[in-house]
């Protein structure tokens, strides 16, 4: 009997080391769709979150085949495409910045940063040199990084921001409070014509993001809550918070609505359980007045 049972241990230790293989290696495409009588026309758009330098292919090219497959009008990028730890000396920070060129080189690519490019940012010495020549590089290429600021897309009728929040926004277990206005003292008051479009990395202030006008806000942050269980969902937050309210998908609160990438890897702990890394694709739907 002893001996059944650590055949049955080691044989779920080998499965769960092979699936924790290939989520780390692997990524997965969901659709969503969203429909607004704001837009003058249709369009599709790519939504790409916490990629932490992982590499899919040489160059990320297997992403890059894939996004060339569905030949979006637009990348989105909702941050933490690096990592402020210098698990990989830095070696990767150049890689990436030439993966968001050859984006550049294909589509309009709108993005703002996450928690780990603003603490690179931040945290001076080596890291702020490497987040600076990463942002210098992607600019460069053409990326409109957004970073508390807007654009507007008259071919869409969209406005474009992306909000940067600070560390205190992404403290660990509890829940910093968003003071009143403070998205406001970025962007201002949106105009309600326009269909606004929200890029904002941390997806817990979803109520402010409806409360200052947001039609549709995309973010990443939570990697899906790292292990996801049947049924119960995601299973920790990188804020250590248990089995988070939003871990992936589509939310909605009234007449704003959020699309939660469950990120494309992940950080520190290199792990990720029933949870492949995920593109989105995003096809917006011009309704009719």
């Amino acid at each position: 009997m002893h001996i059944f049972i650590l055949v049955l241990v080691i044989v779920a230790i080998i499965l769960i080391a092979m699936v924790i293989r290939h989520d780390m290696t692997h990524f997965v495409i969901r659709n969503y769709e969203i429909h607004s009588d704001k837009l003058k026309k249709d369009a599709v758009f790519c939504l790409l979150s916490d990629l932490h330098e992982n590499l899919f292919g040489e160059g990320n090219i297997d992403l890059m085949n894939a996004i060339d497959e569905i030949s979006p009008d637009a990348i989105l990028i909702a941050g933490d495409m690096l990592t402020a730890y210098d698990e990989l000396g830095g070696s990767r920070y150049d890689e990436i910045a030439e993966f968001v060129k050859r984006l550049c080189a294909k589509y309009p690519v709108y993005a703002a940063n996450g928690n780990h490019e603003t603490k690179m940012d931040v945290l001076g010495g080596y890291r702020k040199e490497a987040y600076e020549s990463y942002e210098k590089k992607i600019r460069e290429a053409g990326c409109v990084l957004l970073r508390n600021q807007g654009t507007y897309l008259e071919d869409l009728n969209m406005e474009i921001h992306g909000l940067e929040l600070d560390p205190r926004f992404f403290r660990k277990v509890v829940r910093f409070s968003m003071p009143e206005g403070h998205i406001e003292e970025s962007f201002g008051v949106p105009c309600k014509e326009r269909f606004q479009l929200l890029i904002a990395h941390n997806p817990i202030y979803f109520d402010r993001y409806k409360l200052w006008g947001a039609d549709l806000t995309v973010s990443g942050h939570v990697h899906g809550g790292i292990i996801r269980l049947p049924l119960l969902g995601g299973v920790i937050s990188p804020a250590l918070v248990p089995f988070p309210k939003y871990d992936g998908g589509l939310f909605e609160m009234g007449d704003s609505k959020m699309i939660l990438s469950r990120g494309l890897s992940t950080h520190s702990i290199r792990v990720r359980f029933n949870n492949p890394g995920e593109l989105c694709v995003i096809r917006l739907i011009a309704d009719k007045k």
